[in-house]
């Protein structure tokens, strides 16, 4: 019975460099985590946090949900701020809701 199971033998020998380079895969997949993932997205944070710190009144913005309005009132201390879509339509809005500040005069092209 032999013949149709193969004698299993010991490896001689161990590993080599088995923890060195199991710590350099380590860095490897931090750095590659870094510039990958988190650098980009910090730098997407960082700019619509500008984004919304350089509100002011007059400009039109683009909301996440769609909304295209121009600001009306904006308060520093607060994290609201009034949006005007049409004439006599306003309504309250997060600062952090807008997407975009779009060029002067983009509402009268519409």
């Amino acid at each position: 019975m032999d013949f149709l199971i193969a004698n299993a033998y010991a490896q001689q020998g161990g590993q080599e460099g088995g923890t060195a380079s199991l710590i350099i895969m380590l860095v490897l997949f931090g750095l590659i985590f870094y510039f990958l993932i988190y650098r980009p997205q910090a730098k997407r944070v960082k700019e619509h946090k500008t984004l919304v710190t350089s509100l002011a009144k007059g400009d039109e913005v683009l909301m996440q949900g769609g909304l295209v309005g121009k600001i009306s009132k904006v308060q520093d201390d607060s994290d609201f701020m009034v949006i005007g879509l049409t004439e006599g339509v306003e309504i309250t809005v997060q600062k952090g809701a807008v997407a975009a500040v779009l060029p002067k005069g983009s509402i009268k092209t519409l």
